[in-house]
Order: C-alpha cells, then sequence, then structure tokens
C-alpha cells in the first residue's frame, strides 16, 4: 500500500545545500562526506585474498567445527565442549550441592522404574525393556548433555510414536491367539524393531551434528510442540483403555488411530474385566489427587510424593495375596530378567521402511529435549549447546539400542519433578542409574505380581501436564492469534491423523504462516526528523518532513520469489510507473501542484536476503528509474544481498557511487545532487 503525501515540508538549509568541496566541509563545519560502499571498502575493508576452492573451504570448516585445531588449548576446549562435566564439575560446590543432587536423583530414579515399565507397554514391548531406557541413556546424557536440569529415559510421546512403528513393522497375527512360544518370539521381533528405530534416530542425530544443524530447533515453534504434546495425550490417553478395562482388542495403528479405537472399545465393552476396572479406578483415585498435591505444596514438601511408587508396591502386595491373576485373570507383568540384555545390532534389512519412523523421532526428541533444556538454563543462568544436544541425545540413542532400548529423550514430568526435589547438575543422572540398577539387578522379582492396569493408570496420570497445557490457549489467542491457529492446526491434525503427520503439518503451517505474513508487508516512506539525521516511517509520526525532490523508501522483507510481486506492485505504485513486456509504457508527467521527486533512496537495511527472482526484480526496478530520469540510491545493504544484486547485473545500471553504507549517507548525497541539478532542469519527473 501506498504511503499518504500529505506530509510537512522540510526546510532546506543552505549550508546544507551549498556545493563545496568535501575537504572544505570537514575543515569548516567538521561534516564528513557521503560514504558510499566503494569508499567503506576502501579505507575499511579487510584486506582481500583469494578464495580456496569451494570443496576445500567446507572440508576445511566441517573438521574445524567437529574437530577443531590441533593446538593444546584448542584440543582442551574441544574436550570440554564435548564432555560438559568437564567445564562445571572442578568448581563443584560438594557441601552445598551434593545433598541436593543425591535427593533429587534417587527420587527420580524411583520414579523411573513404574513409569519406565508403563511406558513400555505404549511402545508395544515387554515392561523390562522400559527399565533398560531407564538406565543405558540416563548415564550417557551424564557425561554428553548441556542441561544441568534435565531428565532424561522414557517420555510418552516418543513411546507412543515407537510403538505405532513396531505395530507396523512387526504386527500382530490375525487372531491374536498366540502360545507362550509364539508370544515370545512376537515380542523379541518387536524389541528388535524399537531397538532399530533407536538406532537409526540416533544415528540421524549425529548427522545433524556433524552437519551443525542444532540450528533447525528452531524451525519447531512453542505452538507447535505444545501442540504435539497435547494432541499426542490423547493418544495415550485413549490407547491405554484396552489395559484399564481389560478388554481383549489389538492395538489400533494409523491414521484415526483415536477413533478406532473409541469404537472398538464401544463394540468390546460388554467384555471388560470388571477386576482390572476395579484396579485402575483405585490406581487413579490414588494417584491424580497425590499429583495435585505435589503441584500444590510444591513449596512446602521437602520431596514430592513418590505416588506411583506407593501405587506400585500395594497393587503388587494385594494381586499377590489374592491371586488376582489366577482368580480373574488379571493381566501381570510377569518374571522381570535380572541383569542386562545380551548386545543386539539392527539389521539392514529394513532400513528403508525403519529410516520413515525414525526421522520424525529423531526431530521430535531433539526439539522437545532442547527446548526443555532452553527453559531450565534461562531460569538457573546458563547456557546450553544446541548442537552438543544432538551429540548427546544420538549417542545416546544409537549406544542405548545395542541394549534393546527404544527410543528416548528428555523427559517433561521427571525434569519438572528433578528441579523440585533440589537437583542443580547432571550428577543426578548417576543416583537416579543406581536406583534403576539395583532394580534391574536384585529387585526385580518383586514386580512379578503387578498389573498392567496400574502401569496404564501411571500412563494416563503422567499426561496431567501435557492436558493442562490447553489452560494456556486463552492467553496464546490474546497475543497471538496466528500462533493460537498453528497450536489449533497442530492439535487437530495429531489428534485425527497421527502424531508423525500431524507434526508435519504443524511444521508446514507454521512456515506458511510466516511466508504469508511476509506478503502483507507494507513499503515504508520514510521522513526526517526535524534538526537530526533521522529517518523514521511517516505513518508513524505527523511531525516528520519530506524534503522537496528527494523520497526515501524502505522494504522490511525479504525479497525473493514469494515477494517480489508485490515489491514490484508497490514500487510502481509509488514511483508511478507502469511496464509491460518488461519496458516502460508510461511515465506519468506531473500534475499542476504535483511534487516533482528527482533522487528515490531505497533503504535495504530490511532486506536481509535475497534471492535470483529478487534480486531481478530491483535490477528491474534499477533500470526503469534510469530511463525515467530518476536517480535511484541503494543504502544499507548487507553483504550477501549486495554481492547477489552485483551478479545479477546491478552494476550494469548503477555506478557504485549510487550505493552507500547508511541512509545518512545517502541523503547527504541526493542534497549535493539536487544543488547541482535544480527541479526546473529536469524534462521527465514523477509525480507521487
Amino acid at each position: 500500500m501506498t504511503e499518504p503525501s500529505s506530509t510537512v515540508s522540510c526546510p532546506v538549509l543552505r549550508e546544507e545545500l551549498d556545493p563545496v568541496t568535501s575537504s572544505e566541509s570537514e575543515a569548516v563545519s567538521g561534516v564528513l562526506s557521503p560514504l558510499t560502499e566503494a569508499l567503506f571498502q576502501r579505507h575499511f575493508g579487510g584486506a582481500e585474498r583469494g578464495l580456496d576452492p569451494l570443496p576445500d573451504r567446507l572440508l576445511r570448516g566441517f573438521r574445524d567445527k567437529l574437530f577443531g585445531t590441533c593446538s593444546r588449548r584448542e584440543a582442551w576446549r574441544l574436550l570440554r565442549a564435548r564432555f560438559p562435566p568437564l567445564t562445571w564439575l572442578p568448581w563443584y560446590p560438594w557441601r552445598t550441592w551434593l545433598l541436593g543432587d543425591a535427593v533429587a536423583g534417587v527420587t527420580v530414579g524411583v520414579v523411573h522404574v513404574p513409569q519406565g515399565m508403563a511406558f513400555a507397554l505404549l511402545t508395544s514391548v515387554p515392561p523390562v525393556f522400559g527399565l533398560y531406557t531407564s538406565f543405558f541413556p540416563v548415564l550417557i546424557y551424564t557425561f554428553l548433555g548441556t542441561g544441568r536440569h534435565l531428565s532424561t529415559g522414557t517420555f510418552a510421546v516418543l513411546s507412543l510414536m515407537t510403538g505405532s512403528a513396531v505395530e507396523s513393522l512387526v504386527p500382530e497375527p490375525p487372531g491374536g491367539n498366540l502360545s507362550s512360544t509364539e508370544r515370545m518370539q512376537l515380542d523379541l521381533q518387536r524389541v528388535g524393531a524399537a531397538a532399530a528405530v533407536a538406532f537409526w534416530s540416533g544415528a540421524l542425530m549425529l548427522g545433524m551434528f556433524a552437519l551443525q544443524l542444532g540450528f533447525l530447533s528452531t524451525f519447531l515453534s512453542e505452538p507447535v510442540v505444545k501442540a504435539l504434546t497435547s494432541g499426542a495425550a490423547v493418544h495415550v490417553l485413549v490407547s491405554q483403555l484396552q489395559s484399564l478395562l481389560g478388554l481383549p482388542f489389538p492395538r489400533q495403528i494409523g491414521y484415526f488411530a483415536v477413533f478406532k479405537t473409541l469404537a472398538a472399545v464401544l463394540t468390546a465393552l460388554p467384555q471388560s474385566s470388571p477386576a482390572e476396572l476395579t484396579i485402575s479406578a483405585l490406581s487413579l483415585a490414588l494417584l491424580v489427587p497425590v499429583k495435585e498435591l505435589n503441584v500444590r505444596f510444591r513449596e512446602r514438601l521437602p520431596t514430592p510424593i513418590p505416588g506411583e511408587v506407593f501405587m506400585v508396591l500395594l497393587a503388587s502386595v494385594l494381586c499377590f495375596t489374592s491371586s488376582l491373576d489366577t482368580r480373574y485373570n488379571v493381566q501381570i507383568v510377569g518374571s522381570l530378567p535380572v541383569g542386562f540384555p545380551q548386545l543386539l545390532t539392527p539389521s539392514l534389512s529394513t532400513l528403508p521402511l525403519v529410516l520413515a519412523y525414525s526421522l520424525p523421532i529423531a526431530l521430535v526428541t531433539f526439539a522437545i529435549s532442547v527446548s526443555l533444556a532452553s527453559i531450565y538454563a534461562d531460569k538457573h543462568n546458563y547456557t546450553i549447546n544446541p548442537n552438543q544436544e544432538l551429540l548427546a541425545h544420538g549417542v545416546s540413542n544409537l549406544i542405548s539400542s545395542l541394549f534393546s532400548c527404544f527410543p528416548n529423550s528428555a523427559s517433561l514430568a521427571t525434569t519438572s519433578l528433578l528441579v523440585d526435589a533440589g537437583g542443580h547438575t547432571q550428577l543426578t543422572g548417576l543416583f537416579s542409574c543406581a536406583v534403576v540398577l539395583s532394580v534391574l539387578l536384585w529387585l526385580g522379582p518383586l514386580f512379578y505380581y503387578l498389573p498392567k492396569a496400574v502401569l496404564a493408570s501411571i500412563n494416563i496420570s503422567s499426561m496431567r501436564q501435557m492436558f493442562f497445557q490447553m489452560q494456556e490457549l486463552p492467553q496464546l489467542w490474546q497475543i497471538s492469534k496466528t500462533d493460537f491457529a498453528v497450536w489449533l492446526v497442530t492439535w487437530v491434525a495429531v489428534v485425527t491423523l497421527s502424531v508423525d503427520l500431524g507434526l508435519a503439518v504443524g511444521v508446514i503451517f507454521s512456515m506458511m504462516t510466516v511466508v504469508c505474513r511476509t506478503q502483507r508487508i507494507q513499503c515504508l516512506v520514510l521522513g526526517q526528523v526535524k534538526g537530526r539525521e533521522l529517518f523514521c516511517p511517516i505513518r508513524e509520526s505527523s511531525k516528520l518532513c519530506q524534503i522537496p525532490g528527494l523520497r526515501i523508501f524502505r522494504y522490511p522483507a525479504p525479497l525473493y520469489f514469494g515477494t517480489r510481486g508485490r515489491f514490484r506492485q508497490t514500487m510502481e505504485q509509488l514511483l508511478g510507473l507502469e511496464r509491460q513486456d518488461e519496458e516502460i509504457i508510461k511515465i506519468l508527467l506531473p500534475l499542476p501542484g504535483a511534487e516533482l521527486v528527482q533522487v528515490v533512496i531505497l533503504d535495504c537495511s530490511g532486506i536481509i536476503f535475497v534471492d535470483v527472482a529478487g534480486a531481478r526484480e530491483l535490477v528491474q526496478l534499477a533500470s526503469q528509474c534510469s530511463a525515467a530520469r530518476i536517480h535511484l540510491l541503494l543504502a544499507q545493504c548487507n553483504a550477501p544481498v549486495l554481492g547477489t544484486l552485483t551478479r545479477a547485473g546491478l552494476l550494469d545500471i548503477l555506478t557504485p557511487e549510487q550505493l552507500f553504507v547508511s541512509v545518512q549517507d545517502a541523503a547527504a548525497h541526493a542534497l549535493e545532487s539536487l544543488v547541482k541539478e535544480p527541479l526546473a532542469s529536469k524534462t521527465y519527473m514523477v509525480w507521487v
């Protein structure tokens, strides 16, 4: 849109317009001559040197970023960067922080045990593999992660996504009546599939680390991440109805899985188990109030109440003493193998299929982990390294997959629990691992009679934080309706389609909103603040003035194939130019009383990048202005933009003396040219 032309006329001072030489001007008034880009590079630019071939530069940059240089100082710096505990451990205040880290680590470890087994059900693998995933990844992240308050391990969203992948890669045979041997073989195949997804997710994150792609976390905006987790919580709730009610039907996967599961539940509801329904109701009746107490009295409690542990112990004792598994056919965890699993290498035969599931899981792992680590890093005044987080989670997933672990990441619930319990550093991971290790080596048989309905109840109660994210929607509507739309579209896509596809829809829609907003950018007409070398948009103040014969425009958006049409339309409208077949066919002559424009300054400070289409559009504008006898000046082009414009042929139309480092320098040059060639001497003018 054009700006209104009814602005205050700027009185032009004579001393501003006197055509004195630059040396005289600087000697008398102390005012420097206008600084062009060529002069700036001549006096202040760096020494030019020949560039190595592009492949050599890329290889050298990759080597320097990954390995650094060979000096002793650089080697030590690289070692500290790759093993973050070396940065803070030498200054660790043992007397004041050790107790807090120990208490927080033990508390989180106690919760890891039931939660790990519960999330294993979401992954469609036996419960013991949830314990493995609560041990190996936590141990690895302790030495590689930069998030001091981050708790890693099993996470509901990833478990759900992995479970869908496992059910697709290793579906249950029709009929579902499997013998114990057939069930064991099916479980082993599913464990292998889950481990393969973890392996290739870790490999993808390591590839992203090698390419230094930590910045990709910025493309998963906060509304997308929160909508993803809230929508996934709905999937978790619905998927656990089978275990809560004891219903005999296979897990629904694919698109519209939520609605398929609800339909299957309604169909099979008469076959529900009263015993498991009672266990589920009692478990939720205990877990939900305990969660609320932990939140409401967070400041008063020395450590959060481990409701999950109490529920697991109580349910196991009741099931053992009442023989619920034999009398009422209640599904129980069964025997947990003691010790560590054997090393498992992923099969390459299903690589293409596994990669399709591994990529979104890798992106979600990275996005949620970095977002959560950043929140607590800002709160406690330290910084994290997104690229190092890629390395930490990549190595964590890849190595732990060799021990039959499924994909893992930071966990919202246990991270909040760690902070509330007084944790300070990654040392909490060691204490947490000690608790899980004791279960793997000695305490596993105690969970033999644990009902699976209790684990399903733990899954549902752990979703409390994700469901409550919906309370932020009214505030989000008030702050940004665009972000509200992103949240809503992502959430609906996740719930109705699937978590993977919903994430893709959310990211694409979020990027589309950014592109659409660049399409609505308006070209700003700048005016001068009286008495100062300051130029501001005229629409922001009616007291700004315009210098006769001079117009200054600012285009505050990237100039690329998506915005070039808007840019062309706006500039032609502002300058009164019309063209057809890339040629000017009409120049609007000034009407009586209209203001004549001789010089146009385009402030390029808002054009952060330009592509080939945008560069050609700007070159075409320069050609039009030249044909219309308008003196076009460009100001404040950044180096990449100026380089692209130069390669597109801009200097075939403009001279280097028409490129300036600032709007002030361009305006000073324009004033000099207006004095040398008054308005009346122009034959072709443009009416604005």
